[in-house]
C-alpha cells in the first residue's frame, strides 16, 4: 500500500517525537525528557540513609519573621548541630478553611506548585536550598498527598476526590480534619498530576526529597508509582520518607519511615509507666522486619505532631536530663536520629503550628552543647552508624555498644527518676574506657552507680 505524502509526513513526525521522549542513557536504558528545565546543579552529596541526621523546621515557629530568610541566616547553628538533612514542613499555600482558627494548617495545601507568600517567594526558597547545599545540607520538603485544601484548584475535577453518599467532597475518612478533603486514588489523572507536582519542586526549587505526610492513608502502589518516579530522575539522589506504621512502605520504595512506635514506647511504657528497657530492643526487631537493605527507620523524642500533643520533651522526659538521657538512647541504638526545631535549646513552651509561635532561642545552652555532642560524636562514628549492636540493658538501665573492627562505643543511660545500680557484665568490664567527649579515662568494674537520668558515651 502506497501512502499519501501527507500521512507520511503525519508518521513521520510521530516517529521524531516518539524517540525525542525515547532517548537512552550511557547504560542504554530509556529515559524520558524532563518536563521542567532544571534550576541550579543538583546537590551531588545528599547523605546515605546510615549517614542522615535529620533536622525539622516549622517555619511558624523558627523565628519572629517566619519566612525562609530567616533559616537561611541560621543554617550555620543548624548545621553546627551535625545536622547533614533540613526538612522544611509545607511551603505551600493554605487553604481559606481553617479549622484549627489561627493561620490554617499547613497541611491544607492550596496549591501544589506554589510557595506560601507568608513563607516569602520561590527566590527566597532557592537561596535557602542553595545555601544548605553550600554548607553540606540536603533539604528536603513536606508532601501532603492525602488530601488537599477545600479551595485548591484540582476541585474542578471533582473525580479526582473522594465523594460522600450526596456525590459532595469529604474530609479523610476516620479524621476530623475539616480544613481538608480526601484525594481518589483510583484516579489516573489525579494521580499523574501528583507526581507530575512532586517533580516540579526537584526541577524548579533542586531540593533533595520529600517527607511524605500521613503515608498510611494512601495506597502502596501509588506510593510504588510515586518513588519510581523520584528514582527516574537520574540527576538526582534523592531521599524518601515515608510518615506511616504501614510494612509495606520500604516495599513501595521509601528508604526511611517514622519509628512512630519507638516514640510512643518510650513516652508511654518507658516514661509514663516504668517497663522494661528490653521493650525499646524489641523494636529494634519489629521496626525493622520489613526493611531492605539500606532501609531505616527515622527515630526521635519530638516532632511538630508530637509536641503539640503532650510538649515538650523536657516535660515529657522528667526535665533536661531526663531528655537528654532519651535522645542519647533515640540517637545511637538504631536508625536515623531527626530533632525538631527549638528541641536542642530545650525550649518549654507552647509551639503551635497553626499559630506563629517564634522559639526563644537564647535558653539552655548547656543542653544545646550536649545536643551537639552527641550528634557530632555519631556524625563521626562509623561504630554507631553502622556498627553491630550488642545489648546489655537491665529493666532501669539502657546499655548497649555499637561496634566495627575499629572502635567500640559503649552507651550507659539511667532511665529512671531515682538512683540506679547497675552490674557490670564480664563483657564490658575492665579498664581502657573513655568518655567519648571529654576523653577522661574510666574503668568499670563490678557495679555502677547511677543519679536520676544520668548517662554517658564511653568508647574503647
Amino acid at each position: 500500500m502506497k501512502l499519501k505524502p501527507t500521512l507520511m509526513k503525519l508518521l513521520l513526525i510521530s516517529l521524531v517525537t516518539i524517540f525525542s521522549f525515547c532517548k537512552k542513557d550511557s547504560n542504554n536504558n530509556v529515559k524520558t525528557d524532563p518536563v521542567y528545565a532544571q534550576y541550579g546543579t543538583p546537590y551531588a552529596n545528599v547523605p546515605n540513609t546510615t549517614d542522615a541526621i535529620i533536622y525539622q523546621v516549622n517555619l511558624r515557629a523558627f523565628s519572629n519573621n517566619h519566612d525562609f530568610k530567616s533559616v537561611t541566616a541560621k543554617l550555620d547553628d543548624i548545621k553546627s548541630l551535625g545536622v547533614n538533612v533540613v526538612y522544611l514542613m509545607p511551603v505551600y499555600p493554605v487553604g481559606v478553611v481553617k479549622s484549627a482558627g489561627g493561620l490554617g494548617s499547613p497541611y491544607s495545601v492550596k496549591d501544589y506548585k506554589s510557595v506560601n507568600t507568608e513563607f516569602g517567594t520561590m527566590e527566597d526558597l532557592k537561596a535557602l536550598v542553595n545555601a544548605a547545599h553550600s554548607k553540606g545540607m540536603a533539604v528536603i520538603l513536606d508532601w501532603v498527598a492525602n488530601h488537599t485544601s477545600w479551595d485548591n484548584a484540582w476541585t474542578a475535577n471533582k473525580s479526582w476526590y473522594k465523594l460522600d453518599a450526596n456525590g459532595n467532597f469529604t474530609p479523610p475518612t476516620g479524621t476530623n480534619w475539616a480544613d481538608v478533603i480526601a484525594l481518589d486514588y483510583t484516579n489516573k489523572d489525579m494521580r499523574a498530576a501528583m507526581i507530575d507536582a512532586m517533580k516540579y519542586w526537584v526541577y524548579n526549587a533542586n531540593i533533595d526529597g520529600y517527607r511524605c505526610d500521613a503515608a498510611d492513608f494512601v495506597p502502596l502502589d501509588f506510593w510504588k508509582q510515586a518513588n519510581d518516579a523520584m528514582k527516574s530522575i537520574k540527576s538526582h539522589k534523592l531521599l524518601m520518607l515515608a510518615e506511616g506504621t504501614r510494612a509495606d512502605h520500604f516495599q513501595a520504595g521509601f528508604q526511611m519511615v517514622y519509628g512512630m512506635g519507638y516514640y510512643a514506647d518510650l513516652k508511654n511504657k518507658i516514661f509514663d509507666n516504668s517497663n522494661s528497657l528490653t521493650l525499646l530492643q524489641n523494636l529494634n526487631t519489629s521496626e525493622y522486619a520489613s526493611a531492605l537493605p539500606g532501609s531505616q527507620v527515622v527515630r526521635y523524642t519530638t516532632n511538630h505532631d508530637v509536641y503539640l500533643s503532650d510538649g515538650s520533651p523536657v516535660n515529657i522526659y522528667g526535665g533536661k536530663t531526663g531528655s537528654m538521657a532519651a535522645f542519647l538512647v533515640t540517637a545511637y541504638m538504631k536508625g536515623v536520629p531527626m530533632i525538631y526545631n527549638g528541641q536542642e535549646v530545650g525550649t518549654t513552651q507552647k509551639i503551635d503550628f497553626f499559630y506563629n509561635t517564634p522559639i526563644d532561642w537564647s535558653t539552655n545552652p548547656d543542653m544545646t552543647a550536649e545536643y551537639k555532642s552527641i550528634l557530632n560524636f555519631r556524625a563521626g562514628s562509623d561504630a554507631v552508624k553502622t556498627g553491630n549492636l550488642s545489648v546489655y540493658s537491665s529493666d532501669d538501665v539502657a546499655v548497649f555498644t555499637k561496634s566495627n573492627d575499629k572502635q567500640k562505643v559503649l552507651v550507659i543511660a539511667n532511665m529512671r527518676n531515682k538512683n540506679a545500680t547497675y552490674t557490670i557484665p564480664p563483657a564490658l568490664a575492665g579498664a581502657g574506657w573513655k568518655n567519648a567527649f571529654s576523653n577522661v579515662t574510666v574503668a568499670l568494674n563490678g557495679q555502677l552507680y547511677l543519679q536520676p537520668y544520668q548517662h554517658m558515651v564511653l568508647t574503647q
